[in-house]
C-alpha cells in the first residue's frame, strides 16, 4: 500500500540507527590567533585542505573546538577564533547598507541579524571586533578592515546614550559608545 501526502513518511525497519561519530580526543591541531592553522606544531599551508578542514568544524556549547565527520570527531584548540575577517565591502549607504566581510578562507557573510556585529574589549584594553560567521564560529576583524568599519560609523542615540557604531540590512551594530 502506498502512504499517502496524509500519512506521515514510514520508517525503514530494517535501515541502520543514526552513526554516532567516534571521539578520537585530541587531534594535535590548533588555528591560532593570526588564523594559521598548525597540525603537530608545523603550519597548514594549502588552503584547500584548510576550507576542507573548516567545513567540518564545530564548536560546542562548552567552546570545545571539534572537527566533525559522520563516521569521527577529534578536538582541536583555537587560540582566539577560528576565522580572520580580512576583507570589507561596503555597499550602499545609511540604513540599507550592507556590509559583506571575507575571511582568511573565503567565506562571505554579510553583518545581519543572523551574523551580528560586536566589539570586546581586549586583553591589552583595545577593542576586539568579531563577527558570527555561522553557528557559534566567529571571525576577528583584521584591524585594517576594522579601522575601515570605523570610518564607516555614525553616531546614533541608543536609549540616553549615544552610541558610534555602523548600519548594516537596517540593523545599528555599536561600536562603542561616546562621552557626552
Amino acid at each position: 500500500m502506498k502512504d499517502t501526502p496524509s500519512e506521515p513518511p514510514r520508517q525503514d525497519a530494517t535501515a541502520p540507527p543514526p552513526r554516532i561519530p567516534v571521539d578520537c580526543g585530541d587531534l594535535g591541531m590548533r588555528i591560532a590567533r593570526d588564523g594559521t592553522w598548525y597540525y603537530s606544531g608545523s603550519p597548514i599551508g594549502r588552503l584547500p585542505l584548510l576550507k576542507l578542514f573548516a567545513s567540518v568544524l564545530r564548536r560546542d556549547e562548552a567552546g570545545i573546538y571539534w572537527l566533525v565527520t559522520p563516521a569521527e570527531r577529534g578536538r582541536i584548540a583555537v587560540d582566539d577564533v577560528p576565522f580572520i575577517a580580512v576583507e570589507l565591502d561596503a555597499r550602499g549607504v545609511g540604513h540599507d547598507q550592507e556590509l559583506l566581510f571575507r575571511t582568511n578562507l573565503d567565506d562571505i557573510v554579510i553583518a545581519d541579524a543572523e551574523h551580528p556585529l560586536r566589539v570586546e574589549t581586549g586583553a591589552e584594553g583595545g577593542p576586539q571586533p568579531y563577527i558570527l560567521v555561522r553557528d557559534r564560529l566567529d571571525a576577528r576583524l583584521a584591524r585594517p578592515v576594522f579601522y575601515q568599519l570605523v570610518e564607516l560609523g555614525a553616531e546614533e542615540r541608543v536609549g540616553e546614550a549615544m552610541v558610534f557604531g555602523v548600519w548594516s540590512r537596517n540593523i545599528f551594530f555599536p561600536l562603542g559608545t561616546l562621552e557626552e
